[in-house]
């Protein structure tokens, strides 16, 4: 794509990052075959040629953004599926990242949507707050139906519905702490327990000290990490999102610097992206530049990790099918494919895959509560999709896919890590059809 920047506007690295990512693109258009809100929609700028036209044309002319780019930029899920359709590499993501903290510098939006995603950031990435937050959520559920009548609050809606029935009880392995490998000693590693997954599901934490440590494995939860910052970093508050980068980094390198680490641990697929994306993010930081990049080479998915292990055989034979959901941020964001499928394999579950598995169920990370209409026309396909399998139970490997499709899914739906730990010798995990043997 031809650019006609300034020099004095490629002097910013953000925008020459920008323009150098515009530069790649060919116009192709296989991008839109892929795109999510483009097949729901069918509008041309609502696909990522679309809205790569749209950011081209607000940044060459360093204009503020205006009411309608802004629409666009926020439907997009960044779900990264054209990443993986691209033929020409365009860095996409990094693109509407910039445009989207762009967006946050210059457009002022309308107060109750700048309520909603004040509160959301305020409340999200910190657990105490957000396990309050779900305990209020309870209270005006009954109100949802009224919230939806009025445009402007139906995210408000949307929040109430999604917010869990119950709320677990705080789990001990989200403090700092080192659990120790059972026998020998086959590898170190931390782990990030994380702030809406700790608060709604800390059962996959639990489950995934409790199979790496019986394989061998040391597991470190660190002092002082927390959110990754991917909630706030698609919301374009960037300083907020450096700041938690900044903190993980810093709890991280402490920790490799006490003794060492093989991975750092992620079990929610969304946060994975992020701290990949960490020494990308920070690159500017003369402090922090060589750090994040080390801590973004560690980064992994926990199936990545274990697909490098050499698992024994299972200690049960669950013989349950398994519809496997991709996350897109594991699949487009992280491009992990075969690992966790294979995993479930070995462990003795037949897995299946539904049709349409690279478009996204609609979550992706606030999307469901910021744009609620989008999300659940998308959820309903992909659930119609996944019970056409006839599978028993669904698997997934990020917080925010779970909680979506089990929201307008009859199968329980449970993380890929539950499902290993129970193969090899953990807890069952509840609601899985057959004997609770």
């Amino acid at each position: 794509m031809q650019t006609s920047f300034t020099p004095a506007q490629l002097a910013d690295p953000h925008v020459a990052e920008a323009e150098s990512i515009l530069r790649k693109c060919v116009h192709c258009g296989f991008c839109t075959a892929t795109c999510p809100t483009y097949v729901t929609l069918g509008n041309e700028l609502d696909s990522p040629r679309g809205r790569i036209y749209l950011i081209k044309d607000m940044l060459e002319n360093g204009r503020a953004a205006d009411a309608g780019i802004v629409t666009h930029v926020d439907r997009c899920l960044s779900c990264l599926a054209c990443m993986t359709t691209c033929p020409s590499g365009v860095h996409y993501m990094h693109l509407v990242d910039h445009a989207r903290a762009h967006i946050e510098k210059t457009y002022t939006r309308p107060l109750p949507d700048r309520l909603v995603r004040a509160a959301l950031a305020a409340i999200l990435p910190h657990p105490a707050r957000f396990r309050v937050a779900l305990a209020l959520a309870r209270l005006g559920r009954p109100f949802a139906r009224l919230f939806d009548a009025v445009p402007p609050l139906r995210p408000l809606a949307a929040m109430l519905r999604l917010a869990s029935a119950s709320v677990p009880a705080a789990s001990p392995v989200s403090r700092p702490a080192t659990h120790e490998a059972q026998g020998p000693r086959r590898g170190r590693v931390a782990i990030l327990t994380g702030c809406a997954q700790s608060v709604l599901e800390p059962g996959i934490n639990e489950a995934t000290i409790a199979l790496l440590t019986r394989l061998g494995v040391e597991v470190v939860v660190p002092q002082g990490e927390g959110c990754c910052g991917a909630l706030v970093h698609h919301m374009g508050r960037e300083d907020d999102a450096l700041a938690a980068a900044r903190r993980n980094v810093d709890a991280w390198m402490r920790t490799m610097e006490e003794g060492g680490l093989d991975a750092v641990i992620v079990t929610a697929s969304g946060c994975g992206t992020t701290i990949k994306d960490y020494g990308f993010m920070l690159r500017l930081d003369p402090a922090y530049a060589e750090k994040a990049a080390r801590v973004s080479a560690l980064a992994r998915d926990v199936t990545e990790y274990l697909a490098t292990l050499d698992l024994p055989e299972p200690a049960v034979r669950p013989g349950l099918t398994v519809a496997y959901h991709s996350a897109c941020s594991l699949q487009h964001g992280q491009r992990v494919t075969r690992q966790p499928k294979d995993l479930l394999a070995r462990a003795g579950f037949t897995v299946r895959e539904p049709a349409e598995a690279h478009l996204c169920c609609g979550s992706a990370g606030t999307y469901n509560i910021l744009q609620p209409g989008i999300a659940t026309t998308l959820r309903d396909r992909k659930v119609a999709n996944i019970e056409a399998l006839g599978a028993d139970v669904v698997a997934a490997g990020n917080i925010g896919c779970i909680t979506q499709i089990a929201s307008g899914c009859g199968l329980p739906v449970v993380h890929t890590v539950r499902l290993l730990d129970w193969a090899y010798g953990g807890q069952r995990p509840p609601g899985l059809p057959g004997p609770a043997a």
